[in-house]
C-alpha cells in the first residue's frame, strides 16, 4: 500500500486505546520511556483538549484504522522570535513502515505547525536507536550540538 491510500486526520476520542497501543510500540523500543497506558492516555486526552497548542495526527487505512501518529505542540523560542514546534510521538506500527506513511504524517504535523506561525521544528532521538537516527536524517532533520536534559517534579 502507497501513502496516496492512506489518510491524514486529527486524532479523535475514539482513538485513544489504539494511540496507547502505539506509544507502547514505540515506548518499548526507547531506553527513557515506559508504556503506562493510564498515563499515556491521559496524555492523548491532554493534547487533544489545547487544539490550539497542539496536535495529534493519525494515518488512517481506507477501513478507518490507525496505523501511525505524530504530535506536535507549539512553544515560544525566543531564539526565533517566534512559535517553534515540539514533536514528538512519531511511530507507524510495525506492519505499515517503509511505506512513507511517517513521511507523509510528518509532513502533516509540520504544516500544521507552520500554519500556525512556527519557523522551527525539532524533536527528540534515541541516541541508541541508529534506524530513527538514519530515517531523521535522510528526511532533513539536522543534528544540533544541544542535549536534553530532564528532572521530574
Amino acid at each position: 500500500m502507497n501513502p496516496e491510500s492512506i489518510s491524514i486526520s486529527d486524532a479523535a476520542e475514539k482513538d485513544v486505546p489504539t494511540l496507547v497501543s502505539l506509544l507502547a510500540e514505540l515506548f518499548s523500543i526507547e531506553q527513557d520511556f515506559q508504556p503506562d497506558t493510564d498515563k499515556q492516555a491521559r496524555g492523548l486526552r491532554l493534547l487533544m483538549a489545547a487544539p490550539d497548542r497542539g496536535v495529534i495526527k493519525v494515518a488512517r487505512t481506507q477501513a478507518g484504522d490507525v496505523i501511525g501518529m505524530v504530535s506536535a505542540q507549539l512553544v515560544i523560542s525566543t531564539a526565533e522570535g517566534a512559535p517553534s514546534a515540539w514533536v514528538e510521538d512519531m511511530v507507524v506500527s510495525r506492519s505499515w513502515r517503509t511505506r512513507g506513511i511517517g513521511r507523509v504524517l510528518l509532513a502533516a504535523a509540520l504544516d500544521w505547525a507552520r500554519d500556525r506561525g512556527a519557523t522551527r521544528a525539532q524533536l527528540l532521538v534515541d541516541l541508541d536507536n541508529a534506524p530513527a537516527l538514519r530515517y531523521y536524517g535522510h528526511l532533513g532533520w539536522e543534528s544540533s550540538r544541544l542535549a536534553a536534559r530532564r528532572i521530574f517534579l
